[in-house]
């Protein structure tokens, strides 16, 4: 499982036409990203694993 921080960014693995995501908040296994071209989502961490993309 990932320790996500708010600020990183991310990809999710399944949509990648969403773009790149930072995240904004992480409570538990939901995690709330804003996508480039998906905008605010929430994720539940526990059933997608956020790719971290290192600056």
């Amino acid at each position: 499982m990932n320790l996500l921080q708010p600020g990183q960014r991310v990809r999710h693995p399944g949509q990648p036409d969403w773009g790149l995501g930072q995240v904004q908040s992480v409570i538990g296994d939901r995690v709330t990203v804003n996508f480039e071209h998906a905008g605010k989502l929430l994720i539940n961490a526990a059933l997608v694993e956020l790719e971290v993309v290192d600056d």
